[in-house]
Formats: structure tokens, C-alpha cells, sequence
């Protein structure tokens, strides 16, 4: 099963991600730890995407695709796999699809966990994260028992820097403007699966995964 997930920030693709890799057994290939990979291997895309990243510079798509194509022909990728953080754009989607089309591969299927604006925000804003076991509160859904103190281990409780309100404010302006055209992109090729991401987490698992078993019984 070779699938994207997509939605905005803070709609719950990690967390339904890292379900489905249980599920099937796949693996959830990111963006950024792939890169990371690269580089850390000497490979010759890898030792080129740090010839921009050492001076700060984005990595152009092109080196970016060759570096995932490289990752989806290991050996663990061969049952399938979910895409976190890539594609982007509609301009990285086609890259992609050439890209798998030269492994005589397509994608199965792209989820996307659809949520209004105002619940978005209230996950990105009230979230706190344990500063030692990563343990993630929420103020308005699932506030600690003592203020700034985790649950779970009893360290402080951290705001991301990118769970601010201007950086959260900025993320979704650059996710309506350059990402959310995939999901006519994605449509109109018959791909798109669209669930509520508003439900409980197990409750979105669920209609996920009846959405794909029915897919793979057609």
C-alpha cells in the first residue's frame, strides 16, 4: 500500500501515520529524516542536498525527489509505504509521479484529514509538550492535572516555538496557498480519500482504514 497523508498542520497526520505503519507493516517515509539520511550516508544526492543546506538554502524539488526515489527502492519500501511531508506543492506531486513511474510504481491512495480553521487552532495553540518524555497536553482538550507539569513523568511543560500563534498563523497561510490545491490535484486522478479529522483519533483510524480496505477490494 503506498500512500500520501495530508492535511494541515496539527490535523493529526503523525499520529494516524504511525497507526497505519503499525497496521500494515510499512514504513512512514518523512521528508526530513530522509534528507537527514542522505547526508549522514555521503551518497552523491545526499553530499548535494548539504551543498544547500549547509548555506541555508532550500533543496530544489529535483534533488529532493531523486533523494526519496532512492529511499522508496529499499528494501522495506517494498510492501509499500505513507508519505509524510512531501509532496507540497503541485509542482512536487508531478515530480514525484515521474519519479514513481520510473519504478513502475503509482501511488494507491492520498488521505486527507480535513478540519476547520478554528479546531486547528485550538490544537496548535494549547498544545504543551513534556520537555523529557515528549508527552503531548492540550489545554482546551486534554489539560495536565497541575499547570506546566506533564502527567506523566512530572518535568515541565514546553510551547513549541512553531505552535505560537504568528508561526501557526504563517503555516496555515502557506498551506492553503501552496498545498491545499493538491487535493483537486489528487481528485481529479481519482486518488483523494477524504475523512474527518475532527473525530476522535481511534474514530479516524477506523474510517480510514474501512476507506482502504475497500479500495484494495476493488
Amino acid at each position: 500500500m503506498r500512500l500520501i497523508m495530508f492535511g494541515p498542520p496539527g490535523a493529526g497526520k503523525g499520529t494516524q501515520s504511525k497507526m497505519l505503519t503499525q497496521r500494515y507493516e510499512i514504513p512512514q517515509v518523512s521528508t526530513g529524516d530522509i534528507l537527514r539520511g542522505a547526508v549522514k550516508k555521503g551518497t552523491a544526492v545526499g553530499l548535494e542536498a548539504k551543498s544547500y543546506m549547509d548555506r541555508g538554502a532550500l533543496v530544489p524539488d529535483e534533488v529532493v525527489v531523486r533523494i526519496i526515489e532512492d529511499r522508496l527502492q529499499e528494501a522495506d519500501c517494498q510492501k509499500g509505504y505513507i508519505l509524510d511531508g512531501f509532496p507540497r506543492t503541485v509542482v512536487q506531486a508531478e515530480a514525484l509521479s515521474r519519479a514513481l513511474g520510473r519504478l513502475g510504481k503509482e501511488i494507491d491512495a492520498v488521505i486527507n484529514l480535513e478540519i476547520r480553521d478554528e479546531e486547528l487552532w485550538k490544537r496548535l495553540t494549547g498544545r504543551r509538550v513534556c520537555s523529557h518524555c515528549g508527552q503531548e497536553h492540550n489545554l482546551f482538550f486534554k489539560p495536565p492535572q497541575r499547570e506546566g507539569v506533564c502527567d506523566c513523568c512530572g518535568a515541565a511543560l514546553f510551547h513549541r516555538e512553531d505552535d505560537q500563534e504568528e508561526a501557526i498563523r504563517n503555516r496555515l497561510v502557506a498551506y492553503k496557498k501552496q498545498t491545499e490545491p493538491l487535493i483537486q490535484y489528487y481528485r481529479e486522478r481519482g486518488k483523494l480519500m477524504t475523512v474527518n479529522g475532527e473525530k476522535e483519533i481511534s474514530q479516524v483510524f477506523d474510517e480510514i482504514w474501512a476507506a482502504l480496505e475497500r479500495m484494495s477490494r476493488q
